[in-house]
């Protein structure tokens, strides 16, 4: 399996993108940096979109995307929780923002919505997904995607800690995980859903505790004004638990 990261921060800026993933060229999770990093034949390939939540650093690249396949009467399959689909075409698809592309052309809309239930497997795109609530925005759902061949990466996408639950029903190679701020905001990471890297400490040693190994660690959704100090105390992190923890950067590939 070959995951390429599109978008590794939070905010844009021009060396930074937001929360993207994309798996085997054919697969993205979240779209904060999809279209902004992919060709038109690129984007063409592309066979399916499994949305996490709706806050709009991860679906920001939906209407670009759209309105790049509908002029090419292509199509796109995107797959969340119910309230996330119906708040995206309620406010972002309104026929006012954007046209109602889950509806047009009326034949075979460029949008097919799909619902995904948590914790029920389901086979995407000849990948097996699950869907995992996360503690953060309540609609919110992490992922475990396997190719089948036994190897699987967990992207959590934005989450706050108390994790243990989360981790009965994973067992990944890889977790990619978020580190949003550093351990001075570990009051507002609380609050909002998000950890620091004391955090992710705490929730990798319950992982070791619970499965008896730790998966490859990749980190993502750092703030760009805040991430050398992120990355300074990610690297305690690291040697605190004697693992190794890799930094995610747009254009980065990983393989499991």
């Amino acid at each position: 399996m070959n995951i390429r990261i599109l978008g590794a921060h939070n905010c844009e800026s021009q060396t930074t993108r937001c929360a993207c993933l994309l798996i085997d060229s054919t697969l993205a999770i979240d779209a904060g940096g999809l279209t902004s990093n992919l060709t038109i034949s690129d984007q063409h390939k592309l066979k399916a979109i499994l949305l996490t939540h709706q806050h709009y650093d991860h679906i920001r690249d939906i209407p670009g995307l759209a309105l790049n396949l509908f002029r090419q009467g292509a199509s796109i399959e995107l797959y969340s929780t119910p309230d996330v689909g119906d708040t995206i075409k309620a406010n972002l698809f309104n026929g006012q923002i954007y046209p109602k592309f889950h509806e047009l052309p009326q034949a075979k809309p460029t949008l097919i919505f799909n619902m995904i239930v948590p914790y029920r497997r389901e086979r995407i795109d000849g990948h097996d997904i699950l869907a995992i609530p996360m503690n953060h925005e309540s609609s919110t759902v992490g992922y475990q995607v396997s190719n089948g061949d036994g190897k699987a990466v967990f992207y959590t996408s934005d989450t706050g800690p108390g994790l243990s639950g989360c981790w009965e029903h994973v067992s990944p190679q890889m977790l990619i995980i978020d580190v949003t701020v550093p351990n001075d905001y570990e009051e507002f990471a609380r609050e909002t859903g998000h950890l620091t890297p004391g955090l992710l400490g705490e929730e990798l040693a319950k992982f070791m505790e619970l499965k008896g190994y730790l998966p490859q660690i990749v980190i993502t959704h750092m703030d760009p004004a805040l991430e050398e100090e992120i990355e300074t105390e990610v690297a305690e992190v690291a040697e605190a638990l004697n693992t190794s923890i890799t930094i995610a950067r747009e254009g980065m590939e990983l393989h499991i």
